[in-house]
This record gives structure tokens, C-alpha cells and sequence, in this order.
């Protein structure tokens, strides 16, 4: 499986950085972890061509997650994408995709397109197939007007692990045992802030999470200041990993 962070911001873009959105690539098939509202610029900076996407799967339904679907499917239409696009998320998600769309392009959520999008809700620890991929979600803490989502993808017997936007819980400990790879939130580097991680809560539970790598993402501007004190692999926009 090969990872490749499209963006690694948090939602106010500090440090030039676009907001979350992650790309696994397994065989043929290509899937976004989140989609935040300037995925779009982010896979053409990249040269990712959305309309290769078979699916995204959403940790919550923020902005900064969740925000680019409304460019991404209103794209497809516009140059005639045929295949099915797959969106799983929490609960509501439909619903929350299509009133963001009508905020943004009133009358686009009604529009006939030459592609079905099929929306898929997630439930808590209960495993769904989708896109030649495997999907375990598990609910975190993260107030977002739906249950937030941690996200365990497996492809064959590689892992990645996803940690959503989240305060500490100890169901981080399930999503990121044995995984390949645990891409997790440090929003600020010691500093509490209500449902989000910070870099020392995430370093005291190193050694519990039993992953074989750990990458910290959606760093906020106190992170980004102190990365010279940070004992820790740091996602960056165009960082590739191969698991």
C-alpha cells in the first residue's frame, strides 16, 4: 500500500500547509482519507487525478475534512466521470454532503450526473468492504455534529491506521496495534486543547500502540514552531510512504 499525504495542515492552513487529506493507493484502486476543503488544489498540485478516486472515507464532518466533496463531485460531473464514487463516513453523511453542497451551488445536490455516488455509513467497530479495501471504524472524541471516527484500513495484511481529529481515548490503543502505520493527530506540542491530541499525550502512549511507524499530522502552529524538539516522524504535503 502506498500513502501519500496531500495534505497535512490543520484547518487554518499554518504553514502554507493544505488541510487533511490522505491518499492510499493498493493495487489499482485509489482512496482519500478525509477530504478537506482544498483537496482539490492539493491532488492537482500532486498530480493525483480525482477522477481515478474510487472512494473517500471521512473521520468526521468538519470543513477541514469533509469540505472539498462538493468540488470533487461537482468535478466529476463536470467532465463526465461514468464509475461510482463511494463516500463512508458517520452517521448522517449523506445528508451532511449534499447541505453543503446546496450552501455552496444551490440546485447541485438535485443535478443528474453519469455517476452514482454511493454513501455508506460507518458504525462504530463494525468492519465494511469497499474498494478492494477493508475499513474498521472506531468512535473517538471529537464534537462535530455526528460521531467522529478513527479509521483501521487493511488491504491484504498491510494496516494503516488513522486517528481522525480526536482527545485522547483509549480506543487509539485498538485502531493502532500491530498496525503498519499510525498517522496521528499532534495538534500542539504540550498545550491540553479540547478534542484534539497533543504531541506528549501521543509520545506517553508510544510504546502502547504497538505500530511499526508513527507519523504525526494536522499540526497546528505551536507544533510547527517546536519540530526541532519533536523525537517523531512529521507529516508534511507530498510525503510518500510505502507499507
Amino acid at each position: 500500500m502506498r500513502v501519500t499525504f496531500l495534505g497535512s495542515g490543520d484547518a487554518f492552513g499554518n504553514g502554507g500547509r493544505h488541510q487533511t487529506c490522505i491518499l492510499l493507493e493498493t493495487g489499482t484502486r485509489r482512496v482519500l482519507l478525509d477530504c478537506g476543503a482544498t483537496s482539490m488544489l492539493a491532488m492537482k498540485r500532486q498530480g493525483v487525478e480525482p477522477l481515478t478516486l474510487d472512494a473517500v472515507l471521512l473521520t468526521h464532518l468538519h470543513g477541514d475534512h469533509f469540505g472539498g466533496l462538493p468540488f470533487l463531485i461537482l468535478d466529476a460531473q463536470f467532465r463526465r466521470r461514468t464509475q461510482p464514487l463511494v463516500i463512508a463516513g458517520p452517521t448522517g453523511v449523506e445528508y451532511r454532503v449534499l447541505d453543503a453542497m446546496e450552501m455552496m451551488f444551490p440546485g447541485s445536490s438535485r443535478t443528474g450526473r453519469r455517476f452514482e455516488v454511493q454513501y455508506l455509513e460507518l458504525e462504530n467497530r463494525r468492519p465494511a468492504a469497499l474498494a478492494g479495501i477493508s475499513v474498521k471504524p472506531y468512535e473517538v472524541v471529537h464534537a462535530s455534529g455526528a460521531p467522529p471516527l478513527a479509521l483501521r484500513v487493511s488491504a491484504g495484511d498491510k494496516v494503516v491506521a488513522y486517528s481522525g481529529d480526536t482527545e485522547w481515548t483509549d480506543a487509539l490503543l485498538d485502531i493502532a496495534r500491530a498496525a503498519d502505520l499510525f498517522i496521528c493527530e499532534a495538534y500542539t506540542f504540550d498545550k491540553p486543547v479540547k478534542y484534539h491530541l497533543d504531541y506528549r499525550t501521543v509520545m506517553a502512549h508510544r510504546s502502547a500502540f504497538g505500530c511499526k511507524r508513527l507519523v504525526l499530522t494536522h499540526l497546528g502552529p505551536d507544533m510547527l514552531a517546536r519540530t526541532a524538539d519533536v523525537d517523531a516522524e512529521c507529516a508534511y504535503d507530498g510525503l510518500t510512504i510505502e507499507v
